[in-house]
C-alpha cells in the first residue's frame, strides 16, 4: 500500500470471529513469517483495525493514524525522512485460538509534498492591457536562451549581444513596442512633411499610443455549453429538455447519430455527430478497399421530447454511376471486383422548437470495383415544420449574394422553372454532367464536351448543341426579389433571348466534311440588378433585367495524318454575368457640362466643387442636412469672433 488507509473484505459469517493486528511480522534474517497467535488487538503502532459486520461479508479497515506531513524545524510528530513509513503489518481473522485468514500488507508511505507555512513568493504583476503593450520584448521567442538579433532579449550577454549588434530586429517585433506614431508632434521628421503638420498634429504622452490595440472591459456573460458535449439528464438516454442549436443529435441507444463530414483540415471524418439545426453538404473520396457502411438506417433518432423516431428511407438505384467514378492508376487491392455500395444520402429533419418531429432519408445505391475512386456526397437539411409546404426563399424581400436565382415557366400550368449550369465530372462528357443552380451575385463559367464524328451533318449538330443549352434555361421568367410570389406576375421579369442564328448567317459550308461554321458554342447570360432601398439598414437588390445570347464558332474535326471516322470533341460553355446598375439613370450632362472641363474633377488635378468639402454632397459620411447645419454653425461662430475682435465693438462696450 501506498496511502494511509486500505481497505479488505472476509467472506463468511464473522459473528464469532475475531480481527487482530501485528506490526513486522517477518523475521529481519530469513525474511520469514514469524509464528503468529490470535492474542493481539486492534491496535499496532500507528496503525488501526476497524471492521464493519455484514451478512455474508466483513469489510476490514487498515488505517495510519501518524501526521505524514514533513518536519519543520524544532518540530515534532511529522516526518523526517521523504520516505515516512516503511514496515509490514498482519491482520488476523481467528476463532478462538484457531487462525481462520491472515492478511499481509507491505506499506511504503511518503511524506505529503504540499509545503504548510508561510509562503513567501514574488508574484508576477501583468499590468493593466489597456494601458501598456502586453509584450515588452517580442522576439524573445526561446525560454532561457539568447535568441539571436533579439537585443531585448534579457538572455543575451552583452559578449553574445557584439555578435549581432548591427543586424537587431528593428520596430514593434524588436521590442519598440510603444514607438512614437506619425500623427505626434515630437515625431516630426525632416523630410516629407507638409506645412501644415504644426497645426494639425496631436499633442499627446506615448502612454495614448495607438499601439496598445483595442480594449475595453466588456460585459460578463454566461458561458454556453460547446457543441458536441452531451448535456447531464436526469434519466440517461433521453432528452427530456429538448435539443438547442449545435447540440449533437442522439440515437435511442444514447450515442451519438453520425454521418461523414469534412474536418477543419479539408478530410472526410466517418463518425462525426449531426449537429442539431446545422445544414451540411459534403464529398468524401473513398475506394473498395476503405469502404465503410455508415450507422444503420434501422436507428432509431432521440426527438429530444424522450421519444423516438424511425426514420423513413427511400431506396433508389444509380444506373448511370460515372459521374460519382473515377478511374485510379492503382493495381486491384482486393478480391472482390465489384460491391453494392452507397453512393449518396440525402436526410431531411423536420423540427419544431427543440425537438424532432420527422427524419425522411433518400439513399442511392451503386456498384464500386476495385481500381475505381467513389465520390460519396451526404446531404443534411434541417426543415421548420411551418415550411415544409413553402418554396425556399433567396431573400427576403431582396436577394442574398450566393443564393438562387429564382425562375418560373409562366407560360405553362406547372409554375416551377429553374436556372442551372453544368457540373462535369469523370470525362465531362455533357451526358453525364449533373447540374448546379446558378447562384445571386456569383458571376459563373461552365462547361462540358460532346462526342463528335468527322461525318456529322452540321444542322443536326446545331440544332443538338442549341438543344443542350436551352436544357439549362427550363424558364421564361426570373424573379425580381428573393421572395417573389409566383402568382403576382409583377415579381417577375421575362426573359430576354435573343436568336442562336442571325438571319443573314449563311450556313452553308459546301462539300468540306468536317467543318461546320456558326455552331452555337457558348451560351451568355446577363443578368441585371440594382440597389433599390433598404431594410434596418440591409441594402435589398433586386433583379431589373435578363437576356440570354448565344455566341458561335467554327467547329472543324482535328485529325492526325489521316482523319479516320474516330470521335472528336466539341466543347460547350455557359457564362453567367451579373451586372450592377444605379438604381436611378444619372443625370444627362448638359452641353456647357461636356465642353466646359474646368470644373471637371476627373479631367483636373484641382477639384474646386469639392472645395468646401465636408458641405457639399461629395461628402457621404454624414446626412447632408446634419452637414449643412454644421457649417452654418461653424460659420455663425467665424462671424461673431470678428464682430467681436472689430475695434467699433469694444467701444460700445
Amino acid at each position: 500500500m501506498s496511502g494511509p488507509r486500505v481497505n479488505a473484505l472476509f467472506l463468511g459469517n464473522s459473528s464469532e470471529v475475531s480481527f487482530s493486528l501485528i506490526l513486522n511480522p517477518r523475521e529481519d534474517e530469513a525474511g520469514k513469517l514469524q509464528h503468529s497467535n490470535c492474542s493481539g488487538s486492534r491496535r499496532a503502532g500507528d496503525w488501526n483495525l476497524n471492521v464493519t459486520s455484514g451478512v455474508d461479508a466483513s469489510k476490514v479497515t487498515v488505517s495510519l493514524t501518524r501526521n505524514l506531513q514533513l518536519c519543520l524545524p524544532n518540530a515534532t510528530d511529522c516526518c523526517a525522512a521523504p520516505l515516512c513509513v516503511a514496515e509490514a503489518v498482519q491482520v488476523l481473522a481467528c476463532r478462538g485460538s484457531v487462525m481462520l485468514a491472515h492478511l499481509l500488507i507491505q506499506a511504503e508511505i511518503y511524506a505529503n509534498s504540499s509545503f504548510i507555512g508561510n509562503v513567501s513568493e514574488n508574484a508576477t504583476i501583468i499590468p493593466n492591457q489597456a494601458f501598456q503593450p502586453l509584450g515588452s520584448c517580442p522576439c524573445d521567442l526561446t525560454a532561457g536562451a539568447c535568441d539571436v538579433r533579439c537585443c531585448c532579449d534579457l538572455e543575451c550577454t552583452p559578449d553574445l549581444k557584439q555578435l549581432f549588434t548591427g543586424s537587431c530586429f528593428t520596430g514593434v517585433f524588436g521590442g519598440d513596442v510603444n514607438p512614437p506614431f506619425d500623427q505626434l508632434c515630437s515625431a516630426k521628421s525632416m523630410e516629407n512633411t507638409p506645412d501644415w503638420f504644426p497645426f494639425l498634429c496631436v499633442q499627446s504622452s506615448l502612454d495614448n499610443t495607438p499601439f496598445l490595440g483595442y480594449f475595453y472591459h466588456g460585459s460578463v456573460s454566461t458561458p454556453r455549453v460547446p457543441s458536441f458535449k452531451i448535456p447531464l439528464q436526469t434519466s440517461p438516454g433521453r432528452l427530456f429538455t429538448g435539443y438547442r442549436q449545435g447540440d449533437p443529435v442522439m440515437t435511442e441507444d444514447d450515442d451519438y447519430f453520425t454521418i461523414p463530414q469534412q474536418s477543419m483540415a479539408g478530410q472526410c471524418v466517418g463518425n462525426a455527430p449531426v449537429a442539431y439545426l446545422q445544414n451540411f453538404d459534403v464529398r468524401c473520396l473513398t475506394h473498395l478497399a476503405s469502404y465503410r457502411e455508415g450507422l444503420p438506417h434501422e436507428v432509431r433518432i432521440n426527438s429530444g421530447a424522450g421519444d423516438f423516431i424511425q426514420q423513413n428511407v427511400i431506396y433508389e438505384t444509380i444506373t448511370d454511376i460515372d459521374k460519382f467514378i473515377t478511374k485510379s492508376e492503382s493495381p486491384p487491392t482486393t478480391d472482390v471486383p465489384c460491391k453494392n455500395v452507397t453512393v449518396a444520402e440525402h436526410y431531411k429533419f423536420i423540427w419544431k422548437g427543440k425537438n424532432i418531429k420527422e427524419i425522411n432519408v433518400t439513399v442511392f445505391l451503386g456498384s464500386l470495383c476495385d481500381g475505381e475512386i467513389l465520390t460519396q456526397r451526404f446531404t443534411v437539411k434541417f426543415v421548420s415544420l411551418n415550411r415544409t409546404n413553402e418554396t425556399d426563399l433567396s431573400g427576403n424581400p431582396g436577394y442574398q449574394v450566393g443564393k438562387p436565382v429564382r425562375a418560373a415557366n409562366l407560360n405553362a400550368s406547372d409554375t416551377f422553372g429553374s436556372l442551372k449550369l453544368w457540373q462535369p465530372a469523370g470525362r465531362g462528357l455533357c451526358t453525364s454532367a449533373t447540374y448546379a443552380p446558378v447562384l445571386f451575385g456569383l458571376d459563373s463559367v461552365s462547361g462540358c464536351v460532346l462526342e463528335v464524328g468527322i461525318n456529322e451533318d452540321c444542322s443536326l449538330l446545331r440544332g443538338n448543341v442549341t438543344e443542350k443549352l436551352n436544357s439549362l434555361i427550363q424558364a421564361t421568367h426570373i424573379g425580381k426579389r428573393g421572395n417573389s410570389n409566383s402568382s403576382d406576375l409583377n415579381d417577375w421579369v421575362e426573359i430576354i433571348r435573343l436568336d442562336p442564328y442571325s438571319s443573314d448567317t449563311n450556313m452553308s459550308t459546301g462539300n468540306l466534311k468536317g467543318i461546320c461554321s456558326d455552331i452555337p458554342a457558348n451560351l451568355n447570360i446577363r443578368i441585371i440588378f440594382a440597389d433599390v432601398g433598404a431594410v434596418q439598414g440591409i441594402p435589398q437588390q433586386e433583379i431589373l433585367a435578363a437576356q440570354i445570347s448565344y455566341s458561335t464558332v467554327i467547329w472543324q474535326f482535328q485529325c492526325g495524318l489521316t482523319c479516320e471516322n474516330n470521335l472528336n470533341f466539341l466543347p460547350i460553355t455557359a457564362s453567367v454575368q451579373f451586372i450592377q446598375v444605379p438604381a436611378q439613370p444619372p443625370v444627362p450632362l448638359t452641353r456647357f457640362q461636356i465642353n466646359y472641363t474646368e470644373f471637371d474633377c476627373n479631367r483636373n488635378d484641382v477639384c474646386w466643387p469639392q472645395l468646401f468639402y465636408p458641405l457639399t454632397r461629395f461628402y457621404t459620411g454624414e446626412p447632408y442636412s446634419q452637414c449643412l447645419a454644421k457649417g452654418l454653425a461653424l460659420a455663425f461662430l467665424f462671424l461673431l469672433a470678428a464682430i467681436m475682435n472689430n475695434p467699433w465693438f469694444l467701444k460700445v462696450w
